[in-house]
């Protein structure tokens, strides 16, 4: 199945690549928000439900709703442990629309940079990209450039 998302064609598997792809980014940053809540498990389980949505163990909607009760366990906080459960939460909701994967990936960098600097934040930014799967890389890549502006700069230098 090949449907129209993007302005192009997103196929099944390149959105469940996408899914992966910004689960790994927001587990890359979980350990800032697990310093602050160690006992709270929303956004590990937003990480969990959206790997489990890619291989096709999860229904979208369960997927979709751990993401928000991640995004939940975010608002009270502030800096680094928000955006990393931020990015746990908009990875879970790439099950729902695919161009959540920026999402998680600007909080992740956003996390970074909140704790670390702007110079841990590019090292991140980096490190997201070396992490993108080759069939939906050049997508990716295009997505940022244009929508760099509304996701904070995070992916410019």
């Amino acid at each position: 199945m090949v449907t129209i998302r993007r302005g192009g064609s997103l196929t099944d598997a390149d959105h469940r690549l996408l899914a992966l792809w910004a689960a790994e980014c927001a587990e890359h940053v979980l350990c800032l928000f697990q310093r602050e809540q160690p006992d709270d498990p929303r956004p590990r389980d937003a990480i969990a439900a959206a790997r489990a949505w890619a291989r096709g163990d999860l229904p979208m909607m369960r997927a979709r709703a751990a993401g928000g009760h991640a995004m939940a366990a975010a608002r009270p906080l502030a800096g680094a442990a928000r955006f990393a459960a931020y990015a746990a939460g908009q990875a879970a909701c790439v099950a729902h629309v695919a161009e959540h994967d920026l999402g998680a990936a600007a909080y992740a960098i956003k996390a970074v940079r909140s704790a670390h600097g702007s110079v841990a934040g590019r090292t991140e930014r980096d490190w997201q990209r070396g992490r993108l799967p080759d069939p939906v890389r050049r997508l990716v890549l295009e997505d940022q450039e244009r929508r760099n502006s509304i996701c904070w700069s995070a992916f410019s230098d």
